[in-house]
């Protein structure tokens, strides 16, 4: 389980360790980690885990939130990132390298070339197919982002497969230029969309898929329906919206 070693101009006050899926930073006594400093915002940042990865978003402090010494408004968190608000540090640390090498195989690497719309999606790779239609311009991208937080409902190896949970989930785009191209999400961890735009990432779990907001002022659509912050979990054949393109995720037998 990653952890925060919170400290103030050398000394360790506290760990902390990130066992919750939503970690609020702040100067109010309702926040998870409080700092009691006028320095500190009454809510100034927060930190969300999904899987083994870690985000990290600045709640628009009036002081904002560093890392590593740069200004960020949201950033993925790295073994050994020390997080600087006021003169308090907060250090990130994962349980042992052997972390990292186990999130790099659960990432999806299928790689997805950027191009001129507002969106990423899939270039071919194991498993995708080329757009139908020729000429179609260069594939679009799937942003992948490091170690993360889990989705409202825990991860259990032991938790009763739902309907189709056996198999391979798909998402094939409907529109634009890259329409028909197919990505299976063989992987633990799908990451779509325009970093700075919208990004959202679906998650594969024994009991089926979801997908969570990550980055963006606009949340995704499913089925017309625009998502909160909580992980929503796929059905076949749902209709999911990322930055205006069009996909649906069914499941292949």
């Amino acid at each position: 389980m990653p952890k925060l070693i919170l400290s103030m101009d050398g000394l360790v006050l506290k760990e902390i360790a990130l066992s919750k899926e939503r970690t609020s930073i702040g100067r109010k006594a309702n926040n998870d980690i409080q700092i009691d400093n006028l320095a500190i915002s009454g809510n100034h940042a927060v930190i969300t885990c999904i899987l083994n990865d870690a985000f990290l978003e600045d709640q628009s402090s009036t002081n904002g939130t560093y890392v590593n010494g740069q200004p960020i408004k949201k950033y993925v968190l790295q073994n050994n990132d020390v997080i600087e608000l006021g003169k308090y540090r907060l250090k990130y640390l994962t349980d042992s390298a052997q972390v990292g090498l186990a999130t790099s195989e659960m990432i999806d690497t299928a790689a997805l070339k950027p191009f001129s719309a507002p969106f990423d999606a899939p270039e071919e790779s194991a498993g995708s197919r080329p757009a139908p239609a020729p000429g179609s311009a260069a594939g679009q991208r799937t942003q992948l982002l490091r170690p993360s937080a889990e989705e409202s409902e825990p991860l259990k190896s032991d938790a009763p497969p739902a309907a189709g949970a056996d198999h391979l989930g798909v998402i094939q785009v409907l529109n634009g230029a890259n329409a028909g191209r197919e990505l299976e999400l063989s992987k633990s961890l799908t990451t779509l969309g325009k970093p700075g735009r919208q990004v959202a990432v679906i998650t594969r779990r024994p009991h089926g898929y979801f997908i969570t907001h990550v980055e963006g002022a606009s949340f995704p659509m499913v089925n017309g329906r625009t998502l909160d912050a909580q992980a929503h979990r796929l059905n076949d054949h749902d209709i999911i919206e990322i930055a205006g393109v069009k996909m649906e995720f069914f499941l292949r037998v």
